[in-house]
């Protein structure tokens, strides 16, 4: 694995003599450093592109003549955020790479304002974002179709949070965007045995069916019709971090690692399976959040996380609608439809991390997943966070918002509701809950919302809140609107939605 490398730089002319070229993002061209003010402006006279879209300018004043200028748009409208920087970088460093630089210097202005306040880092998040190519290809074509060397920014930023950072998401890209044979279950859990060695992050890897079948019946369940394939029989991955001196805090995860998603029994037809190969995104910003743990290695937070890395086959021993499954918690789960098979592989795991949390220091629980169409439906490009009352007397979700502003890692919040519970209630004495209901996520009513009652009541959690003896903040975390770029799950760019803000609310 590679990724660019950020440098730090006092002002323009102490830029490192290798780099080949200067990309300014700017809302204003009077902002622009004198050196290069009265070129632009004489030159914007003539080409009214200036200062309204990516450009690039030879300059005789800039390393290597290359002077690319990146105009962010507006940015002090309400609802103008960070992204604007985000957006530009990448713009800009796309044309520095088509221009042949390769050790770019980003230089970033115009942000003062508070929600801008992390607008270096996040220009660099952007720009490897752009840069990122899929792993199979890096493998068919080698590293040079990553030509770029390194990325100096220029200004006073935190070089090494932001890197972690970048760290991550880069590994979260590439296991959600690797297609299914290579990166099916096995290959999946290899690459997070290599992703570790050598860290401060422990894995453990669970692949023997029996032992899945026995302690893990849902995720057994979602998993069995795969079991006659042997590159495609399940993993458990188990990753842990221990930071040196007292815990303060410990997040626990469980992410949803489906490789692939035929939706079962409830086969996906008319071109809906096309992209299902990236239903593992939950369990790759997991991973990536766990990465940027290794690189940054924060002081007095514990970080445990399982991933269900699972296939939902089709095939003769497939699970099917109206099976009653005992789940590891002991509730009985009707089955509705097969291709909710997400909340099944995580609930067992969710129920064990459950028991774990209850001896750890100030626990946090979270559900990562790219869990349903309605989150798409409902928030657009924004990650759906619905969390349990013992979140919500901490106000966990809005912090995470917050940060998610500051970090163009965007979310909305949601809660559970009494009609939530009301949906997965039983129909009969025969079992304890429903799975889900037979329609669409995206035009069932609180199609995101329900979920979470559902993950609550298998693993157990819906004892545990906040008016209980044992209160645990529980936050599920739907990425099935921002996991992509541009909601395209078959081409689009994984983002590695949730990493960057939930890391800056509680490792920061």
């Amino acid at each position: 694995m590679t990724s660019p490398k950020a440098l730090q730089a006092a002002s323009i002319s102490a830029l490192p003599q290798y780099v080949d070229s200067l990309i300014i993002i700017t809302p204003d061209l009077a902002l622009l450093p004198e050196e290069f003010k009265e070129s632009l402006l004489a030159t914007a006279q003539h080409d009214k592109r200036i200062g309204q879209k990516t450009l690039l300018l030879v300059n005789e004043e800039a390393p290597g003549k290359r002077l690319i200028l990146a105009p962010t748009g507006p940015i002090n409208r309400d609802y103008d955020d960070v992204r604007r920087y985000f957006d530009a970088a990448k713009q800009g460093i796309v044309e520095a790479l088509q221009a042949g630089a390769v050790n770019p210097a980003i230089l970033v202005l115009g942000h003062d304002n508070e929600r801008y306040q992390q607008a270096l880092s996040v220009a660099y998040l952007g720009a490897c974002q752009a840069l990122w190519q899929p792993l199979e290809a890096r493998e068919y074509h080698g590293s040079s179709i990553e030509p770029i060397q390194s990325i100096t920014m220029v200004g006073e930023f935190d070089s090494h949070y932001a890197h972690a950072i970048a760290m991550g998401q880069y590994a979260a890209r590439d296991l959600c965007g690797t297609e299914p044979e290579r990166m099916a279950p096995p290959r999946f859990a290899e690459y997070c045995e290599s992703l570790f060695e050598n860290t401060s992050v422990s894995v453990e890897v669970i692949s023997d069916t029996q032992f899945i079948d026995e302690n893990y019946p849902m995720l057994s369940t979602v998993a069995r019709a795969s079991y006659a394939v042997e590159r495609h029989q399940p993993r458990v991955v188990k990753l842990e971090y221990v930071p040196q001196g007292d815990i303060e805090r410990t997040l626990l995860f469980v992410g949803k690692g489906l490789v692939y998603d035929t939706g079962g029994a409830d086969l996906k037809v008319g071109g809906a399976m096309a992209g299902m190969s990236r239903d593992k995104g939950g369990a790759a910003s997991v991973a990536g959040f766990m990465k940027t743990v290794a690189e940054h290695q924060p002081k007095g937070v514990k970080v445990i996380a399982y991933l269900a890395v699972v296939r939902n086959s089709i095939g003769s021993d497939c699970f099917v609608p109206d099976e009653i499954i005992t789940s590891r918690e002991g509730v009985r789960v009707r089955i509705g439809n097969t291709d909710a098979e997400g909340r099944l592989a995580m609930g067992d795991l969710l129920s064990e991390i459950k028991d774990v949390a209850k001896d750890e220091v100030n626990p946090v629980v979270f559900t990562v997943a790219t869990l349903t169409g309605h989150a798409a439906r409902a928030m657009g490009p924004y990650t759906a966070l619905v969390e349990n009352g013992a979140s919500r007397a901490l106000n966990l979700s809005q912090n995470i918002a917050h940060q998610g502003d500051l970090w163009a890692d965007g979310s909305e919040v949601s809660r559970e509701r009494r009609e939530d519970y009301s949906f997965i209630a039983p129909k009969t004495l025969a079992d304890d809950v429903l799975s889900s209901n037979n329609a669409p996520s995206a035009i069932t009513a609180r199609g995101h919302q329900f979920p979470m009652a559902f993950l609550a009541v298998a693993s157990g959690l819906d004892k545990h809140g906040a008016s209980s003896e044992l209160p645990i903040p529980y936050i599920h975390v739907d990425i099935a609107g921002s996991g992509v770029e541009g909601g395209d799950w078959q081409h689009g760019k994984p983002t590695a939605a949730s990493l960057a803000s939930i890391y800056a609310t509680f490792c920061n």
